[in-house]
């Protein structure tokens, strides 16, 4: 009787407690998300290195021992990518081997070396090495960087921090973009080793994953941590006691159970996503931009649009994280497979040349300084080419960025099987490199011979294939728990979960 008189005091005390301890402060996480995604930030600013760099390496006024002819130009902008899917293959061995902050921290040192070669580069190839090499910086931090963010993150969190590094690899470009305005190429070379050695210096202070520290018996380290990311006022038992849960229960998966449609089909979905990503052109713009302003005559110098595209790119990353879990995946799928469609049928048209062939180029000249795109549009009024190129441009990067570029990530990260995430998520992004350094490489010579009407029919084409495929192969998502998607796997067409009364029927 005395104890049933002390129950409601009891539990307001429980209550009380609870909800002491669930207080988060997540400042210090917010610090180390910050000091991660630094290694993204040069991501971005690697990856489109090439496109204030090759105008000036192809023109007249060059230095002999580094101008560039068509084939020399075309490994130049596409090796970056060659070098990204080694980088990501390394980097699924050593986040095992050495954990994910220490991954991220070494993808300094290829970053470091290739900037050094390519700043003081006085032969083509260290330009080559050295662009290889912060290929494989960026390849290790694309693939280290997201897993060591959502490991460290808490839940209700972790959607907002997850779009970061997207958002900082952007913010990366534009500075890329912003900095060739003032700076010789030289400098932005030497200027590209800075966030790399700051992430270094302020990883150091953050802590490595609790996740995988768990998954090394080391509780107490895991524990600290944790504490550190959360605040001293919260009860790191229960998210503990979760993790160590969801270690337990992995198990690796058998070739027997990749034969059946919950493990195949989200693979394959998965892969065919980012091969159709990289088919829409989008790391060939990215990288030859600047040359293909040149050659489009646009009105302002092609410099001044490469960095008017990288705002317009930034702000459509930043309106996709805010309507990714409002108009839902699909929804965004299909409304970016449009706007990328609308913008290269427009191109395609406004850069259809005539069907004899240009002339042959100079020895000592890349591609895309030579191909003209002119047309009897241009012909007759000259005003509008200089107009729409960049426009459609415009066009074609939000589109991309708001659809195809983010969610991709996403809806990967969602419908791959645990068990199987690793390998299927390493297939994933060495699919994705691999495709981007074909066409890259190709792009200059499809430009060289046909002129730029050739791949921007490609990349129509191919936006025509993703609104298809967005139509009769992915699902939607949005709010549903990752055991309802893997039942959708499963099952074949229903999200549903028929298997006690308490559980959420959601179809």
């Amino acid at each position: 009787k005395k104890l049933l008189l002390w129950e409601p005091l009891i539990h307001v005390v429980h209550i009380l407690c609870s909800f002491t301890s669930v207080q988060i402060n997540n400042s210090k996480l917010f610090l180390a998300v910050f000091a991660a995604v630094l290694g993204n930030f040069n991501f971005g600013y690697s990856l489109v290195y090439s496109s204030p760099i090759l105008p000036k390496l192809k023109s007249p006024d060059a230095d002999p021992r580094l101008r560039m002819d068509t084939e020399q130009a075309a490994w130049f902008g596409s090796i970056y990518t060659l070098g990204a899917a080694a980088g990501g293959l390394g980097a699924m061995l050593l986040n095992d081997m050495i954990g994910r902050k220490l991954s991220i921290m070494m993808s300094a040192v290829p970053s470091t070396v290739g900037y050094v070669l390519m700043g003081g580069a006085v032969d083509l190839w260290m330009l080559h090495v050295g662009r290889f090499l912060t290929g494989v910086a960026g390849g290790m931090t694309a693939a280290s960087i997201p897993v060591y963010i959502s490991e460290i993150s808490h839940k209700a969190v972790r959607g907002t921090v997850g779009s970061c590094p997207q958002i900082t690899a952007v913010f990366g470009t534009l500075s890329l973009y912003a900095l060739a305005l003032v700076v010789p190429w030289r400098w932005l070379a030497i200027a590209g080793e800075v966030p790399a050695v700051l992430m270094v210096i302020l990883l150091v202070f953050m802590p490595s994953s609790p996740r995988r520290l768990l998954s090394l018996g080391r509780e107490q380290q895991a524990e600290k941590n944790l504490r550190w990311l959360r605040g001293n006022n919260y009860d790191t038992r229960s998210e503990i006691s979760e993790i160590q849960h969801s270690i337990n229960t992995q198990s690796k998966v058998t070739l027997s159970q990749l034969g059946t449609p919950v493990y195949y089909k989200p693979i394959i979905i998965s892969v065919v996503m980012r091969f159709l990503q990289q088919m829409t052109g989008i790391t060939p713009v990215l990288v030859y931009l600047e040359p293909i302003f040149n050659e489009s005559k646009v009105s302002l110098e092609p410099k001044y649009d490469a960095a008017l595209v990288g705002v317009v790119r930034l702000f459509s990353v930043g309106l996709a994280a805010i309507l990714m879990d409002k108009a839902g995946r699909k929804a965004l799928l299909y409304t970016s497979s449009l706007l990328m469609f609308a913008s290269s049928l427009t191109l395609t048209m406004i850069s259809h040349t005539t069907p004899c062939h240009p002339d042959p180029a100079p020895p000592n000249t890349t591609a895309l300084d030579h191909v003209g795109t002119g047309s009897s549009l241009g012909a007759s009024n000259p005003v509008s080419p200089s107009v729409i190129p960049i426009i459609s441009t415009m066009v074609f990067i939000f589109g991309y960025a708001m659809g195809w570029g983010p969610i991709t990530w996403l809806l990967m990260s969602e419908v791959l099987p645990l068990v199987a995430r690793g390998v299927a998520s390493g297939v994933c992004v060495t699919v994705s490199w691999l495709t981007a350094f074909m066409l890259t490489h190709a792009f200059t010579h499809m430009v060289d011979r046909y002129g730029l009407y050739v791949p921007y029919l490609l990349f129509t084409v191919v936006c025509v294939l993703c609104l298809l495929f967005n139509a009769v192969c992915i699902p939607e998502t949005r709010k549903r728990s990752l055991e309802e998607i893997e039942n959708y796997f499963r099952t074949g067409r229903t999200f549903t979960i028929n298997r006690s009364p308490s559980v959420l029927q959601s179809s």
